[in-house]
């Protein structure tokens, strides 16, 4: 037997690659298959019964169907964690990990999804053909501007959640982390002045929820600069962020927008110089989320900043987006939601901040594996459901749904 080609990386003996072999997923039944009597009950002839009667009222799906705890995760591939464009193929192991992070976390039955990229256009068209097996949505790692309009076409064209979690996962745990930050630093949200470095999909979403929890000022900054009106050439995500950040209608580079800054938010990548932290209000709070690389280091941010946060695990106060979409979903799956609202979003955020009960420099946020999280994240976006009135009508008999 001839040996395996030598490849980048790539060594079958290393325990990364011992974890994933077969992959990270199985289906396994949960009705007994053990003579003619559950064949029958199962499958042909019994099935039909079952077929004919959500024929006729499709909301029994969600009773006897998984569809009611089952979420697809999208992907094309065309930005994988800090990977960038590798495709659908190469994407699989990440999508099979969120996967076994919605049942570990939610018992949310999750289905990777990962098809050839395309126009928004061929995207949406293929998601909304498939809606039908699924109770929710979950976007991933696809590129920006692209993933703004295929997720907002999306939400339009289907009743179910609809959730990219690369940017709204990311902006809730940054903003539960945000509001104990500021509590151990002794400012009030809305005195806070954030500056953003990244102006992706995660970056616009960090700005607009921390607009909508009512931080004081957010200015936006992406590789040619502060994001504002003036500037010529604005994609129209960009447009639309320069109107709604940037109040003082700053210019110039990150070192301006830093200037007597409150917060540094930076989800770009980039590496952000010393000179321009040191520039910094006093009692500064510093979210250096890029990984596995950070734009600016831990143990360099502490110099310049009281609280420190990272996207990596091996420092504290670690910003992941776990914390959040498993009991968003759970939340959402178990009362019926059609879409994940922003004030779903903010509560969510709140559930999340709540559980540090007393917040220090180095404990801003849960343990990703505090069991409480997410059924936390789960009560309170339901809770939100309600007050929102946007539930779908469920099988009329359904049980009320099972507790996170």
């Amino acid at each position: 037997m001839s040996a395996l080609p030598v490849r980048r990386g790539f060594n079958p003996a290393d325990p990364v690659f011992r974890a994933h072999e077969g992959g990270k997923l199985t289906v396994q039944a949960s009705a007994p298959l053990r003579d003619a009597a559950d064949l029958s009950l199962l499958y042909t002839p019994g099935v039909a019964q079952v077929c004919l009667a959500i024929a006729s009222d499709p909301s029994l799906a969600d009773r006897y169907t998984t569809r009611q705890n089952t979420v697809a995760v999208v992907s094309d591939g065309t930005a994988v964690l800090g990977l960038g464009a590798i495709g659908p193929l190469a994407a699989l192991p990440v999508m099979e990990g969120k996967a076994v992070l919605f049942k570990h976390f939610a018992d949310v039955d999750a289905v990777p999804v990962c098809m050839q990229t395309g126009t928004v256009e061929q995207i949406v068209e293929a998601v909304a053909r498939i809606a039908p097996t699924y109770g929710g949505i979950n976007l991933e790692d696809i590129s920006a501007p692209r993933c703004f309009e295929i997720e907002r076409r999306l939400k339009e064209l289907l009743d179910i959640p609809v959730f990219h979690d690369d940017q709204h996962g990311t902006a809730i745990v940054a903003l539960a982390a945000l509001r104990n930050a500021a509590l151990v630093v002794e400012k009030r949200l809305n005195d806070l002045t954030v500056v953003v470095s990244g102006a992706g999909a995660a970056g616009v979403a960090v700005a607009k929820i921390l607009l909508t929890a009512g931080i004081g000022e957010v200015i936006v900054v992406d590789s040619t600069g502060v994001i504002e009106g003036s500037r010529a050439g604005l994609a129209p995500h960009k447009r639309e962020i320069a109107q709604i950040t940037n109040p003082r209608r700053v210019t110039g580079g990150i070192g301006a927008a830093l200037r007597g800054a409150d917060v540094l938010i930076g989800v770009s990548g980039g590496t952000i110089a010393e000179r321009d932290l040191l520039a910094m209000a006093p009692r500064a709070i510093i979210f250096a989320l890029a990984n596995p690389d950070p734009e600016v280091h831990p143990s360099v941010a502490a110099r310049f900043a009281e609280v420190v946060a990272t996207g990596r695990s091996d420092f504290p106060n670690q910003i992941n987006n776990v914390l959040a979409f498993p009991g968003i979903f759970r939340g959402a799956l178990d009362s019926g939601a059609r879409s994940i609202t922003e004030s779903m979003k903010l509560a969510a955020a709140e559930a999340i901040a709540s559980l540090v009960e007393a917040p220090t420099a180095s404990h801003i946020v849960p343990s990703v594996f505090d069991r409480r999280v997410a059924p936390a994240v789960a009560m309170a976006v339901a809770a939100r459901v309600g007050v929102a009135g946007q539930a779908r009508a469920l099988g009329e008999a359904q049980d009320p749904g099972r507790s996170a």
